[in-house]
Order: structure tokens, then C-alpha cells, then sequence
């Protein structure tokens, strides 16, 4: 017994550690937002601002186009989300439905895609777009976005189909309906809650993505808030700290918004295709 909650309590500890280690860099953030600039240059910082102020936020919008940029970052975002789910949805119930040697390599793609890192796609990607005239355009960044969340929206989508049970899709077959009736009528509203959880999930990646953003679009009013942010820094490689930390942390928000509401659903996502009726 002992030993037992000895272990628990060690359990407890570290995942403690591992909080406080996660929320360092967002305190911190949040700190740095509300100091003003004495406090930012000062040999012996502190966590809570003695002398908070909005400064740094007034400065952040008046140097930067943040609501634009604000704007673009949400079109793409919601594009992204909406693609993806379309396309996942037909191709989940598919690979789920249909578990050929075709289904379980396209799965096993779908698991090694994720591996794949951003400067051996970008290549690839830019020419394509370019032959397309897609290059500094937001359907060609939401292209992009759509071919990098896909990956993980069909796995996620893959678990939930498979939480279905068969046997409401055979009592429809039953009754007449054919495959595409089935999946909208039947499997569909069964899985709204992974078809919400996805969309989430593709608009968090694309909101917070700054790689491909910096590299399709080149003029600034067609710039996404991750780009944006880049510009506080100086040619010299300063970093004007507080209107940037002001602008971070309003950036962050949208996302850790849709990821609180969101983690719940990811997980029962991905616990869903382990379990057999």
C-alpha cells in the first residue's frame, strides 16, 4: 500500500513539474505584455508587473496591422477546416468501412505523413503553386494548410467511424438507402462530435502556422498574424519585447480557446478505434 501511493504521489509530482514547466513560457508571456519598458530592461526581473500598464498594447496596433492580419490568419483558418473536413469525412468512412490492403496502406501513409518535416515539402509545394499562380494567394496557402492537417483529420475521423456500429448502416441498407444516403442520414450526425473536434483541430494548426505563410505570401497585406509578429523584430535583430509580447499573447488566445474546448474530443478521437462493439 505504501508503496503504491508512494509511486502515485511521485505520479502526481512529476505531471506537476511537467504543468509548470508547459506554463512558464505563457506567464512569462503575459508578464512581459503588461511591463513597461523600465521594468523590461531591468537586471532583476519579476513576475507580476509593479507597474502594469496597456502601453505595450496601444503600440502593438499602432506599428502593426494586426487586425488585418488577424482577418487573414481567420480565412485561412476557417477555409483550412472546412476543406478538410469535407475531404476527410467520405475518406474516414471509407478507409474504416472498407479494410482492404489498399485501406491499411493508405493508413499506414497517413501515420508516416505526419513524420515528414516542413523544409522537405516546402520545395515541392512552392512549384506547384507556382505553376498554378497560386504564389502569394489565400486559396493557395488554405491548399496548403488542407494537404497538411488531412493527414490527421482522417485519423482522427478513422477511429470515430469505427465507433459506429455497423449494424445501423445495414438496417438503412435494409430499408433501401444506398451508401451515400447512409453516410449522410446515418453516419454523419453519429459523428458530429469528431467532425466538430476535427474541424477545431485543423483550425488551431493553421492558425498557429508561420513556415508556410512566410514563404507563399509576399505582400504584407495578404500576411497572416504569425508572419506579422516577425516585424517587431528590428533589421538588427532586436525585438521591440513588449509590444511584441502584447501581440504574441493576443495571438495566442483564438487557439487556446479552440484547443481547451477541443482536447476532450481529440482524445476520445483517438481512443475511439481501439474500441470493438
Amino acid at each position: 500500500m505504501r508503496t503504491g501511493r508512494t509511486a502515485r504521489a511521485g505520479q502526481y509530482v512529476a505531471l506537476l513539474a511537467y504543468l509548470v514547466f508547459l506554463a512558464f513560457p505563457f506567464v512569462w508571456l503575459i508578464s512581459t505584455a503588461f511591463k513597461p519598458p523600465r521594468e523590461l530592461g531591468s537586471l532583476h526581473p519579476t513576475w507580476i508587473p509593479r507597474d502594469p500598464t496597456l502601453a505595450n498594447f496601444r503600440q502593438a496596433f499602432d506599428e502593426q496591422p494586426l487586425l488585418h492580419a488577424a482577418s487573414n490568419s481567420l480565412i485561412a483558418a476557417l477555409g483550412a477546416a472546412l476543406v478538410a473536413v469535407l475531404l476527410a469525412t467520405p475518406m474516414a468512412y471509407v478507409m474504416a468501412r472498407h479494410r482492404t490492403r489498399l485501406a491499411r496502406a493508405a493508413t499506414g501513409w497517413v501515420v508516416v505523413s505526419q513524420a515528414f518535416p516542413l523544409v522537405l515539402v516546402i520545395i515541392p509545394l512552392f512549384l506547384v503553386l507556382k505553376n498554378l499562380r497560386l504564389i502569394n494567394s489565400m486559396p493557395g496557402l488554405i491548399m496548403v494548410y488542407v494537404v497538411w492537417a488531412l493527414p490527421f483529420a482522417l485519423w482522427m475521423l478513422v477511429g470515430y467511424v469505427r465507433a459506429v456500429p455497423p449494424e445501423l448502416e445495414e438496417a438503412a441498407a435494409v430499408d433501401g438507402a444506398g451508401r451515400l444516403r447512409t453516410l449522410v442520414s446515418v453516419t454523419a450526425p453519429l459523428l458530429a462530435p469528431g467532425i466538430v473536434a476535427t474541424a477545431m483541430f485543423a483550425f488551431v494548426t493553421a492558425w498557429n502556422e508561420f513556415f508556410f505563410a512566410l514563404v507563399l505570401l509576399k505582400t504584407p497585406e495578404k500576411q497572416t498574424l504569425p508572419v506579422i509578429l516577425t516585424h517587431f523584430i528590428g533589421a538588427e535583430g532586436v525585438a521591440d519585447l513588449g509590444p511584441l509580447a502584447a501581440a504574441a499573447f493576443l495571438a495566442t488566445l483564438p487557439s487556446l480557446v479552440v484547443f481547451a474546448l477541443i482536447q476532450r474530443r481529440i482524445t476520445g478521437g483517438m481512443l475511439a478505434g481501439a474500441v470493438k462493439n
